[in-house]
This record gives structure tokens, C-alpha cells and sequence, in this order.
């Protein structure tokens, strides 16, 4: 896809040490399998959740390999009672919570003329009304730890930067910017703070799956890199925000992309 050079990872620097987190669909290669993966290289403990049950097992056990402190749970973030079954389940481990990734999403490509309203709704449900579910249980335990926390989002440049096709993502997306900002209002004031990343084009095998080459060709040539990024560089984003390195940071959404202005 690009021959430009990638950057060398990043090793860990204990920014997370002692902290628990909760990370939705965590399973696999994407943002949110990097995401689970750098938070045990910063000292966090992770309790990773993902909707494919089978592929959740294989990578708790990838990651079991490496670090202490892994653990994981099926969850379907389209259904509440699985949802709260999933904080109940952190709290139980840990005695407490500290950090929670809401990054499960759901993408597809339709023309708005030609989209159903089961194509539109189930988009919409995953990717907004989920990351509501899990900011609503996050929020919650947090308030009752009386401890603070952080709550990071996963949004999309797609939620400010028009795309063909992508009507239902979009407005997903945006709705997650919105939420990330009324959220952080209204829970700074029992010390949690909630921003999101917002990423343009991480490669990953699900996306080469659902997207044509001649289109990724076209995202990859809007990037000033002339690259993709790799999913461990937004998940480093991700690690800055949960970290006390962001402390004075809410409501934000930070760009993680390179594409031309």
C-alpha cells in the first residue's frame, strides 16, 4: 500500500503503573487489540471485551503470554445488561476502576439514496448509542469510587471531514465528539475526565477486508506521511490521555491524522 517508512515503536514508560482499565473491542489487530497491548506495556491492568467471543479468548491468551494482569470478557456493547455485566465484572477483579477506552465502532460503505434503516440504525446503535452505554457505566462506577477517572473515546476524522458512503458512520462519529464533550461537563465535577482521538487511516486486516484497495490508495495519498498510521500510534494517544500527562485536558478531541489541511 505505501513503501514510505513507518516509525520505530515506542517502549513503554510506566505512565499507567497500577492503574485498571476497561477496553472494548479489544480483540485482534485494530486500535483497540493495540490499545490493550500498550497499556499493559505502561503498567495498567486490563480487563479487554469484544463482541467475537472466540477471538477474544485467543488474544487474552496472546497477551497472557507477555503480561500479568490480563483479563477478558465477551461483550456486546448493543446490549446493556452485557454491558453492565462488563463494569460489574472490573470492579469485581480489581476493587476499583480507573480507565475505560470505549472503542467499539462499526463502519460500512452505502450510499445515503441506497442505505436501509436497519444499515443505518445498526451503525448508529454499535458506534454511538454503545460508546453511550459504556461512558453512562463508566460514569456511574466512578462516581460511586469517589475516586476520579478517565474516560477515552474513539471518534474518526470522518465525524468532521465529509466522505461518500459514509452518511451513517459519520454522523456516528460525530455523535461521539458530542457526547465526548457534554460528558466531560458534566462529570468534571466528581473528577473524571473524558476526551477522544480522532483518527483518519489505521490500518488494520478488518479494514483491508471491508475496504477496496483503489480507496485506501486515495486515504493513504491524503496523508502528509504519504502512510497509513499503525494502530499503535493512535493507541499512544489513547495511553497520553488516560495518563497524568493529560490531566488538565476534558472534552477534548484530538486529531490523530496526518492528512492534508
Amino acid at each position: 500500500m505505501t513503501d514510505v517508512e513507518g516509525p520505530a515503536y515506542v517502549p513503554g514508560h510506566e505512565l499507567l503503573k497500577g492503574r485498571t482499565a476497561v477496553i472494548t473491542a479489544a480483540a485482534g489487530a485494530g486500535i483497540g487489540g493495540a490499545t490493550a497491548r500498550r497499556f499493559l506495556e505502561e503498567g495498567a491492568r486490563v480487563l479487554i471485551s469484544d463482541a467475537h467471543a472466540r477471538r477474544l479468548k485467543e488474544y487474552e491468551g496472546e497477551l497472557a503470554a507477555d503480561f500479568e494482569g490480563v483479563a477478558a470478557l465477551a461483550c456486546d456493547v448493543t446490549d446493556e445488561a452485557q454491558v453492565q455485566a462488563l463494569f460489574d465484572a472490573a470492579l469485581r477483579l480489581h476493587g476499583r476502576l480507573d480507565i475505560v477506552v470505549n472503542n467499539a465502532g462499526l463502519g460500512g460503505t452505502s450510499d445515503l439514496v441506497d442505505m436501509t434503516d436497519e444499515q443505518w440504525s445498526r451503525v448508529l446503535d454499535v458506534t454511538l448509542n454503545g460508546t453511550f452505554r459504556c461512558t453512562r457505566a463508566a460514569l456511574r462506577a466512578f462516581r460511586e469510587g469517589g475516586h476520579g477517572g478517565v474516560i477515552v473515546n474513539n471518534a474518526s476524522v470522518v465525524g468532521w471531514r465529509a466522505q461518500a458512503g459514509q452518511a451513517h458512520y459519520a454522523a456516528a462519529k460525530a455523535g461521539v465528539m458530542a457526547l465526548t464533550r457534554c460528558a466531560a461537563m458534566e462529570a468534571a465535577g466528581f473528577g473524571v475526565r473524558v476526551n477522544a482521538v480522532s483518527p483518519s487511516l489505521a490500518m488494520h486486516p478488518h479494514l483491508v477486508k471491508v475496504t477496496t484497495p483503489e480507496l485506501l490508495e486515495e486515504l493513504t495519498a491524503r496523508e502528509a506521511f504519504g502512510r497509513y498510521a499503525e494502530p499503535w500510534e493512535v493507541a499512544n494517544v489513547i495511553v497520553f490521555l488516560a495518563s497524568g500527562y493529560s490531566s488538565y485536558m476534558t472534552g477534548e478531541v484530538v486529531s490523530v491524522s496526518s492528512q492534508h489541511a
